[in-house]
């Protein structure tokens, strides 16, 4: 008989924790961020009066201020707690997508999506550290997983939706986005706060928890080798995804003749595979004492199954491509973000955590402007298809080979040597 223990093993009971339900509800936002732009691109070309070149724009500036305000977010985190940062964060994504309804100018649309990396910053991160707070040990190897498989749902169901609704009119997909409004308030009345930030508010200026002392101490922690080679290696993935999302609806449509609801599809296979894999992270946790080899072969998968994607002759072989791409992503994010929230104390786990989510974001804002610049450069003598499949491969080699030599590095790395702050 099914259960939910047999899908995701002992720790299963985390699911009747309220707050582990508000958090997979406040988690099916993020992933829409790009997610839901993904499969209906092409479409926006028109109305935003694009073009093929720049239409990845709205991918890049969203990713864009993560890379500043995930680290500005997480350090707030520390010092005031998850809670305050998760509603406002939630609040501003839902106004900023749903408002891109109200305009067909590509830079307003374009500043509004620039708004919604800004809460993005304060939404993603700010779960993954809170998980951290609520569990340990496999309990929160198996928490990271269900959360990404949330995730994975959200991008399989949503992106099939939004490539459906954009045939009726381009504007409809964005109003999905106003859903994490109400969300934002089911956060404020339920979610409880996980640390103890209460103590934290009245120590004087002269104590160990000083932003500068935990500056200090996440400094400290972030340049030993195992944890730096961690945090690159937890980065790496997001180009090989990033450069699946900003140019599936174009190889789908354009060269594969395919729809927009095609390239969806595409989406929730993809979507699917590292949902299911990341569902396992805890029992992978439970029965692998080093997980190396795991995360080798996971690395190896995510670039393989893309370059099957890139280089498909058809639809069938594409989506087997997507399908293996995303078996990779699944495993590696969730054991990576697993191994991150384990290797600090409360606190600077939310720095620390933001680091290597800041890192992500670093990798996503540049994958589409460097595949993008490439396929420029290339196009006029190889083509543009050939151009995006030479673009393409040059990411996946980085990702995987990149994500070997990381993990190589943090396998060999001395223990990390942490004190946490009285």
């Amino acid at each position: 008989m099914f259960s939910t223990q047999s899908l995701f093993g002992n720790n299963a009971r985390i699911l009747g924790s309220r707050d582990f339900q508000i958090l997979l509800l406040a988690n099916l936002f993020p992933p829409l961020g790009s997610g839901l732009l993904s499969p209906i691109l092409d479409s926006l070309i028109e109305p935003f009066g694009a073009s093929p070149a720049n239409i990845g724009l709205l991918i890049s500036v969203f990713t864009a201020p993560s890379i500043i305000m995930i680290p500005v977010f997480g350090l707030l985190a520390d010092r005031h707690g998850r809670k305050p940062i998760l509603v406002g964060s939630l609040a501003l994504f839902g106004v900023a997508g749903a408002a891109t309804v109200f305009t067909t100018d590509f830079r307003v649309a374009l500043s509004l999506r620039v708004c919604q990396g800004i809460a993005f910053a304060g939404i993603t991160p700010i779960i993954i550290t809170s998980i951290g707070d609520l569990y340990d040990t496999t309990t929160e190897a198996t928490a990271q997983g269900i959360r990404f498989t949330g995730s994975g749902l959200t991008t399989a169901i949503f992106p099939l939706l939004a490539g459906s609704l954009v045939v009726v009119g381009w504007q409809y997909p964005f109003l999905i986005y106003a859903l994490s409004i109400p969300t934002a308030v089911a956060v404020y009345v339920w979610f409880r706060e996980p640390t103890k930030q209460g103590d934290k508010d009245t120590e004087s200026a002269g104590s160990e928890n000083t932003t500068g002392a935990q500056i200090a101490r996440l400094q400290e922690l972030v340049t030993q080798p195992r944890v730096f080679a961690y945090v690159l290696a937890r980065g790496l993935p997001v180009a090989t995804w990033l450069g699946f999302m900003t140019y599936n609806s174009i190889v789908v449509v354009r060269f594969l003749n395919g729809t927009p609801a095609q390239a969806g599809l595409l989406i929730a296979v993809a979507s699917l595979a590292y949902a299911a894999t990341a569902s396992q992270a805890g029992r992978l946790t439970e029965r692998l004492e080093n997980r190396f080899r795991l995360l080798i072969l996971a690395n190896l998968s995510l670039g393989a199954g893309f370059c099957v994607f890139l280089f498909a002759p058809h639809l069938v072989v594409a989506v087997l491509g997507a399908g293996i791409s995303g078996i990779g992503f699944g495993i590696v994010l969730s054991l990576y973000r697993s191994i991150l929230t384990g290797l600090a104390g409360e606190s600077v786990r939310g720095s620390l955590v933001s680091i290597g989510e800041g890192f992500g974001r670093v990798i996503a804002t540049t994958t589409p402007i460097a595949m993008g610049a490439t396929i420029a450069i290339a196009t006029p003598s190889l083509g543009i298809e050939a151009a995006v499949q030479v673009a393409g491969l040059g990411v996946a080699l980085v990702t995987s080979l990149g994500g070997v030599l990381c993990l190589t590095v943090a396998e060999h790395a001395p223990p990390v040597q942490y004190e946490e702050a009285n």
